[in-house]
């Protein structure tokens, strides 16, 4: 029997890191060994990592395994997308063009500003009272 060949690929955003492998398919997408409908209950996350399968037309011919950690689940989702498009190009390289086109292989630089002190969060502060 022929060896399935697998791509592997990392997408990060936020705290969230996201190691992601893509195997020719049926079109199942499992996120730390459970379904992504079960993992990302929210519709919006679900459908940030169905874009780049979308955009390259795989939707029913490539399978996604990815393991997650850090961060909360928006981030881990963003860290998928990031992962699956990276993946994909591994792949097949002329997707390229139309990923990037897209804007799915710009890394999210956006970080968690640190909390200082002083104050309740990073920039939120306590409440002010005259008397």
């Amino acid at each position: 029997m022929a060896e399935k060949v697998q791509h592997i690929a990392t997408g990060r955003r936020k705290n969230s890191i996201a190691r992601v492998r893509i195997l020719s398919g049926d079109g199942k997408i499992q996120v730390n060994k459970r379904p992504f409908e079960e993992y990302f209950p929210r519709e919006s996350n679900r459908l940030i990592i169905m874009q780049p399968i979308e955009t390259a037309n795989m939707v029913s011919k490539i399978d996604v395994f990815a393991n997650c950690n850090g961060g909360g689940l928006s981030g881990q989702a963003g860290a998928v997308k990031l992962g699956i498009a990276r993946a994909l190009i591994k792949m097949d390289a002329s997707l390229r063009a139309a990923l990037k086109k897209a804007g799915f292989l710009t890394r999210d630089s956006r970080e968690r500003e640190r909390k200082k002190y002083g104050r309740k969060r990073a920039r939120r502060r306590f409440q002010f009272t005259k008397r």
